[in-house]
C-alpha cells in the first residue's frame, strides 16, 4: 500500500473528472492531443526534464514533476501554473524507495493512472576516468541512472496498465559517442538504450510502448563542461557538420510526438536529437 504524501507536494490539479483545456496561440480553448492523460516526470525542474514537462501540458496532460529539492519544485510549478498549465509537483530523489512511492502517490492523488512516464532525472558526480571512479561513484550513478527508471516503472506499472501509455528513457550521445571524462556516465547511458529495448519487448503484451530520447549537447546547467567548452563545438562542427548546440525545446516536442497516438506504431527505439547523425 502506499503512504499518504505527507511533504514534498505543491501544486494539485483538478481532478480526472474536470480536466482544463489548454489555450491555443489563436487565444480558443481546445483540448490538447494528449488532453485527459497524466504524465510523471522525474527531473523536471530546469533543463531538459523541465521543458518536457512544460511541453506535455501545454499539449493538454496533467503533469507531475518532481526532483530533488523542495525550492525547486516550487519554482518550476509556479511558474507553470502562471502559464495557465495543469501541474503539481513533489520532492523525489529516484534512488530512495520511499520518495519514488511518495511520488506515485502524488500522480495518484486525483487521477487513478498514469499514462506516460518520462525519466529524465540523472547524476554524474564525477567528471574522470572509469577506471579511476570509486565503487562508491559507480554505484551512485548506476542507481540513479538505470536501476531508478526500471523501479519507478514497476511501481507505476499497475496504474498504466489498460491505459495504452508510453515511456520515454533519457539517454545521451555519450552513449553512442563517449568521452573520457565521462567515464562511468557513459556506461550508464548506454545501459539506457539496451534497457529502453529489453522493457519495450516486456511491455508490449500490455499495449505500453517503450522508447528512448538521445540528446545530443543541449546548453542546461547539467551539461555546462561540454557547452561551454569551444574545443567540444569545433569537433562536432568539423566532423558531424553540427551547426549549433541544442537547447531543451528541442527534446521536448519529440517526448510529446512519442506520447502521442500519433506515435502509437513506433516502440523500441532510441531516437537521437543531436543536430548531427548519431549513427555509428
Amino acid at each position: 500500500m502506499l503512504p499518504a504524501v505527507a511533504r514534498g507536494h505543491r501544486g494539485w490539479f483538478h481532478p480526472c473528472a474536470r480536466l482544463s483545456v489548454r489555450m491555443s496561440s489563436t487565444g480558443i480553448d481546445r483540448k490538447g492531443i494528449l488532453a485527459e492523460r497524466v504524465a510523471v516526470v522525474t527531473g523536471s525542474t530546469s533543463g531538459i526534464g523541465f521543458a518536457i514537462a512544460r511541453r506535455l501540458a501545454q499539449d493538454g496532460a496533467h503533469v507531475v514533476i518532481s526532483s530533488r529539492k523542495q525550492q525547486n519544485v516550487d519554482r518550476a510549478v509556479a511558474q507553470l501554473q502562471r502559464e495557465g498549465l495543469s501541474v503539481a509537483g513533489i520532492v523525489c530523489h529516484v534512488g530512495k524507495a520511499e520518495d519514488r512511492e511518495q511520488l506515485v502517490a502524488t500522480a495518484l492523488e486525483h487521477c487513478r493512472g498514469v499514462d506516460f512516464l518520462v525519466c529524465c532525472a540523472g547524476v554524474n558526480p564525477l567528471v574522470g576516468s572509469t577506471l579511476g571512479t570509486s565503487e562508491q561513484i559507480w554505484d551512485k550513478i548506476l542507481n540513479v541512472n538505470v536501476k531508478s527508471p526500471a523501479l519507478l516503472l514497476s511501481q507505476l506499472l499497475p496504474y498504466m496498465e489498460k491505459r495504452k501509455g508510453a515511456v520515454t528513457l533519457v539517454s545521451s550521445v555519450a552513449a553512442y559517442f563517449p568521452r573520457v571524462e565521462l567515464g562511468v556516465y557513459n556506461v550508464s547511458k548506454t545501459a539506457l538504450l539496451a534497457l529502453t529495448r529489453t522493457l519495450a519487448l516486456e511491455l508490449a503484451p500490455k499495449d505500453i510502448r517503450v522508447n528512448c530520447l538521445v540528446p545530443g549537447v543541449i546548453k542546461t546547467d547539467f551539461s555546462k563542461v561540454l557547452h561551454e567548452n569551444e574545443s567540444v563545438f569545433k569537433y562536432l562542427r568539423e566532423y558531424h557538420q553540427m551547426q549549433r548546440f541544442g537547447e531543451p525545446e528541442d527534446c521536448a516536442g519529440v517526448v510529446s510526438f512519442l506520447c502521442s497516438p500519433d506515435a502509437s506504431y513506433i516502440t523500441g527505439e532510441n531516437i537521437a536529437v543531436a543536430g548531427f547523425s548519431s549513427r555509428l
